[in-house]
C-alpha cells in the first residue's frame, strides 16, 4: 500500500481513471475468504488526506468523539437544566452503565467522585 508522497505521486500519474482503479493501483487491496477481491477505498482515503497533511488524528477513542469529531471539553446546560457529559467521555473513563459517582459541588465547579474511591485519588 502507497502511503505519502509515493501515494500522492501515483494518484497524479494516473490522472482521470476510476475510483476502483486508483485504489487498485495505490494497492489498497485485499482478499476475501472466497478468494474475490475487496478494495479498502476508507485506508486509501484516509491515507491520501495524511499525504496532504489532513490528519484524521489518533486512532482509539482518545479526544475524539462521534464520527471523528474532537471533542470540546465544555457542556452546556440544556434547557430543562440537565447537565449531558456524553458518551465520548464516558468512554475516555472506560465507565459503564449502573457506575455511581458522589457529586461535590464547588464554588464554581462540579466533581464527580466514583463512589467507594478515596477523593484524594486523582487519575
Amino acid at each position: 500500500m502507497l502511503t505519502g508522497s509515493d501515494l500522492l505521486s501515483k494518484v497524479k500519474e494516473l490522472g482521470d481513471v476510476s475510483k476502483s482503479d486508483l485504489v487498485r493501483a495505490a494497492g489498497y487491496v485485499s482478499t476475501k475468504k472466497d478468494g474475490g477481491e475487496r478494495l479498502n477505498f476508507t485506508a486509501f482515503y484516509e491515507a491520501l488526506l495524511e499525504a496532504k497533511g489532513m490528519s484524521l488524528g489518533a486512532t482509539g477513542v482518545t479526544g475524539v468523539g462521534k464520527g471523528g469529531r474532537k471533542l470540546s471539553y465544555v457542556a452546556t446546560v440544556q434547557g430543562n437544566g440537565n447537565l449531558l457529559i456524553g458518551k465520548a467521555y464516558t468512554a475516555l473513563l472506560d465507565l459503564k452503565p449502573g457506575d455511581d459517582f458522589e457529586i461535590k459541588l464547588g464554588r464554581k465547579q462540579i466533581r464527580l467522585i466514583p463512589a467507594g474511591s478515596n477523593e484524594d485519588d486523582e487519575d
